[in-house]
């Protein structure tokens, strides 16, 4: 068992703040499946930290278009909550001196919360409205989903150099993309046999030294890397980490009744062809990658949709002895293929006839 003092000395030996309920709350999030809907309030203890978050999403709050386009989504959240569902807030919430207030009252704890509920409410529609304009987006660009994905691949990488050079004990950091064979496959082996359903196109596993480093190496994704929000609910796996053994430990202890009650989450059952005993981290995360200036919408629209759009990017994470166990016996890759090719001649031969496990 671990203690949280490990993760701590890791992350402050890396430049980084001390482990914090934020960093918890945001890995049970990733690890169960969450949705960000479903939270009562975020962590941020001030507009530092409101900042680092929202250069994740790309957006750099020294720049007038960045700040524009947050007002923008805080707008668009507040007009619908008023007029759609009859909210009703006080003015510091529909029209905030700096819209980073919002985080911030969102994160306040006790006294009397009415004022930091609504302000969760807004930044859950914030949430809504950023994901929902990214779409448009991409829908208004001559991006092809290869050229999204190369982007995405950029970004990550660029993230994975960051992670060596601040002296990360890994062991391996490297991305790969699914060939178009294998979507026909992992299509023909699922019950939802459409393209949407393929989520790891693009997928980038990290290797620690340590198991007792996964935990350090998810909370440097979601401070450098992967905003927490965009987790895709129900697609996360975790046979690895179990944090109810570092709650009743060191700092995590002293926090365990502050963490969010939001039940055990919807992640995704381990894959039926893998082997009994694999072990892993895996989830889904929408990136937000920059639109090139060259193939961005012009005019007043193309600047209020952003300049950023979605890339589904798989991360998996575990350490190298597991990483070594999952090689070995019935876990070893050519197994888990052959297994996978066998659910899918046997469907194609039988159709319905067979126990679909996918």
């Amino acid at each position: 068992m671990v203690s949280a003092s490990v993760h701590t000395s890791l992350l402050e030996r890396l430049g980084g703040r001390p482990f914090t309920l934020g960093d918890l709350d945001a890995i049970r999030l990733l690890l169960r499946g969450n949705s960000i809907i479903d939270w009562h309030r975020v962590h941020f203890q001030n507009v530092d930290e409101v900042d680092a978050f929202l250069k994740l999403h790309l957006l750099d709050m020294r720049i007038a278009e960045d700040r524009a386009r947050l007002q923008h989504v805080h707008r668009e959240a507040v007009n619908y909550l008023i007029q759609h569902l009859g909210l009703q807030f006080p003015p510091e919430l529909i029209e905030p001196a700096d819209v980073r207030d919002i985080f911030l009252l969102a994160s306040q704890t006790g006294g009397f919360r009415r004022k930091q509920i609504h302000a969760c409410v807004i930044l859950k529609l914030m949430h809504v409205v950023s994901h929902m304009d990214a779409a448009e987006l991409r829908f208004q660009t001559s991006l092809s989903e290869s050229a999204i994905l190369e982007l995405a691949e950029q970004r990550i990488v660029l993230a994975a150099e960051r992670m060596r050079a601040a002296g990360f004990p890994l062991a391996a950091f490297y991305g790969s993309r699914k060939t178009r064979n294998s979507i026909i496959t992992k299509l023909l082996a699922k019950k939802e046999n459409t393209a949407v359903t393929i989520f790891d196109k693009l997928r980038f596993r990290i290797v620690t030294e340590e198991r007792e480093q996964v935990v350090s190496a998810l909370a440097w994704l979601i401070r450098e890397i992967v905003p927490f929000n965009f987790v895709i609910p129900g697609q996360s796996h975790n046979n690895l980490v179990h944090l109810e053994q570092l709650r009743s430990r060191g700092a995590f202890g002293a926090i365990e009744g502050e963490l969010q009650n939001i039940g055990e989450g919807a992640g995704t059952d381990a894959n039926p062809a893998s082997g009994d005993n694999f072990q892993i981290v895996n989830f889904i995360i929408d990136l937000p990658v920059r639109v090139p200036d060259a193939v961005h919408p012009a005019g007043a629209a193309g600047q209020l949709l952003g300049r950023s759009v979605l890339a589904l990017v798989e991360f998996q994470v575990l350490d190298r002895e597991t990483a070594r166990a999952n090689e070995e016996g019935q876990n070893a890759h050519h197994f888990y293929k052959e297994r996978q090719r066998a659910v899918v001649e046997t469907r194609l031969r039988k159709g319905g006839r067979h126990r679909n496990r996918s």
